[in-house]
């Protein structure tokens, strides 16, 4: 797999970014909460956890494609390319990095943990339901970081290739957190 561009790893972001520079971008992880909480409450509390974080990314999306909009462009109809590129990048990749793959994780991870205190403990009912609960949520914020870097080798080495992102959508589409 080829790696991340030198000159996207560098990219900049005008301003504050308050989908991703600001407590708001926690949104995006309510389905891993929700997944951790499984266990614990009724499933309709977890697919409300998937929509606030799928919100989230449309929200995000729908931002970046504002962003997009405000650049400048040469004509109207690079413009509104750039725009639906924003919109599409954005909505893949939160949708990858918020919410399938973070959520997939956490879920297979409660399920484990879960099916190991169970054939491996005398531990009652609600107290593995409790472990199965503090070991997910203990797990997301050591899977953030490996999951969006993994999403932008995958988009690099395949979406991305079918559209440009100059350096004027790099400022807008870029994924990078500082933290």
């Amino acid at each position: 797999m080829s790696e991340i561009p030198q000159e996207r790893m560098n990219a900049k972001k005008e301003g504050t970014d308050i989908f991703r520079d600001t407590p708001v971008r926690y949104l995006g992880y309510a389905n891993e909460v929700g997944e951790s909480f499984r266990a614990q409450v009724p499933v309709n509390a977890v697919r409300f956890s998937y929509i606030v974080a799928s919100g989230y990314v449309v929200a995000d999306a729908i931002h970046k494609g504002k962003e997009a909009s405000v650049k400048t462009w040469e004509n109207d109809g690079q413009k509104s390319s750039q725009v639906r590129w924003a919109v599409l990048d954005t909505l893949l990749w939160q949708g990858l990095a918020s919410v399938v793959i973070p959520g997939f994780t956490i879920n297979r991870i409660c399920a484990l943990s879960a099916y190991v205190l169970r054939k491996n403990s005398q531990l009652p009912s609600t107290t593995r339901k409790w472990a199965t609960t503090i070991i997910g949520l203990a797990c997301i914020p050591f899977i953030i970081k490996p999951i969006d870097m993994s999403v932008d080798v995958l988009m690099e080495n395949t979406v991305r290739r079918w559209y440009h992102i100059g350096p004027v959508m790099e400022t807008v589409v870029h994924h990078d957190r500082n933290d």
